[in-house]
């Protein structure tokens, strides 16, 4: 009887800035199609792995499966502490590119993965799943990607000589919305790089509903795209899952998502309860988020409302920050909104609006109260108003809500 095969170790892979990040194609093309002896944990050139993720270690029973192997260990974006390692398998990956390039597809012409029609601008950090999405699809493609140099910051003008550099007939992009705002902000050769592509794609944190109206009538192909590092990434575009993803809430109005595209679990934490596998079925991934599902002509559509985890209780009522931040984003004068609870003694927990004013601007806390009672409900108005020049972020773009909740509970006024 022949020995069981060795276990797959998991190696450190340092991703690089700038365009030296396109020397990693091809181990990122052997991984994709499942023939590297190796799983790989991407992560910042010039950094460490974190220890959690034991890197140089073999993985362990129900890590990998020889059928399917595990081709990367992609960090959460850790909003709770440690991050964990999602483990996404080679076939979830490409499902979950095939299933891009479908929805993405030219009318008349199907997918156009390997077309080589197809070129993806790189924005995002590549060692974090959206930016190592946009490699991925590449491979898939057939296309070398247009890579802007992030090391010193995002700047709307590298942006746009990247999308003059791209030489495929389509031209795809990821972004975060921040950088979104700033590419609008920078004026009209910025907004047209942004206007020439076929889509640009928009997501981890939630694009405000004025911003995407103002880069819709710019011209600009926007795609919001919901999902995380255990789902592959996006998985969900403009509220409709991806083919194959399937949408469901729990009864706390919890979104599950069920599909190829969902992690086999993750490093080093067998058993999990977020993730659960039917007896020959697909694998299910249990969000954090809260949301609201609807069906219409179309198919069925999803709408996150935040974080279970973020939900604040003020004066024994429940309000959805999501909600209060779609409010706040349509008031003249904000360009950026986060709305997080914060202890206070007399409501048990009171709204505080982090707020990035538009250039100019000075909106006030009663303006924006006016606006949350009209809008959304009067127990849902701030009751303090962080003004800020600029939202303190993580991973690759997501609002920092523990550092505002620090910043709100500060001594100061109100």
């Amino acid at each position: 009887m022949p020995s069981p095969a060795p276990a797959r170790p998991l190696h450190a892979l340092p991703v690089p800035a700038g365009r030296r990040v396109l020397e990693l194609l091809p181990v990122l093309a052997d991984a994709l199609a499942g023939r590297s002896g190796t799983a790989w944990h991407p992560h910042a050139e010039g950094g460490a792995p974190h220890p959690a993720l034991r890197t140089g270690e073999p993985l362990a029973p129900g890590e990998d499966d020889p059928g399917d192997p595990t081709a990367f260990v992609v960090a959460t974006s850790g909003s709770t502490g440690t991050p964990k390692g999602a483990l996404l398998s080679a076939g979830a990956l490409r499902a979950s590119a095939d299933a891009t390039a479908r929805r993405l597809s030219e009318p008349g012409r199907g997918t156009s993965s390997g077309s080589g029609r197809e070129q993806w601008v790189l924005a995002l950090p590549a060692h974090h799943v959206a930016g190592l999405q946009v490699l991925l699809r590449s491979v898939r493609a057939g296309t070398e990607p247009v890579v802007v140099d992030t090391t010193g910051g995002f700047d709307p003008a590298a942006f746009t000589a990247a999308t003059a550099a791209a030489t495929a007939p389509r031209l795809l992009t990821s972004l975060v919305p921040t950088q979104l705002v700033r590419l609008l902000d920078a004026g009209a050769e910025a907004t047209a790089a942004l206007a020439a592509h076929t889509a640009v794609l928009v997501g981890a944190a939630a694009t405000p509903a004025p911003l995407l109206a103002r880069a819709r009538a710019a011209g600009v192909p926007v795609v919001t795209t919901y999902g995380m590092s255990e789902t592959c990434g996006g998985c969900v575009y403009d509220g409709r899952p991806l083919d194959g993803t399937c949408a469901a809430l729990e009864d706390d109005g919890r979104l599950t998502l069920t599909g190829p595209v969902v992690a086999r679990g993750y490093r080093g934490l067998p058993r999990h309860p977020a993730f659960r596998t039917a007896p020959g079925g697909p694998r299910t991934f249990r969000t954090d988020d809260a949301a609201v599902l609807t069906r219409d002509a179309a198919g069925p559509l999803v709408r996150v409302t935040g974080r279970l985890d973020d939900l604040i209780t003020t004066g024994g009522l429940k309000v959805a920050p999501g909600l209060v931040e779609d409010a706040l984003a349509a008031v003249p004068g904000v360009a950026e909104a986060v709305v997080v609870g914060v202890a206070d003694p007399e409501w048990g927990e009171r709204v505080v609006a982090a707020v990035v004013p538009a250039a100019g601007a000075a909106p006030t806390l009663e303006q924006l109260r006016a606006a949350v009672r009209e809008r959304v409900a009067p127990h849902a108005a701030p009751r303090q108003l962080l003004l800020l020049d600029a939202l303190p972020l993580r991973g690759p773009g997501k609002p920092d809500r523990a550092a505002l909740r620090t910043l709100a509970g500060r001594p100061g006024p109100r």
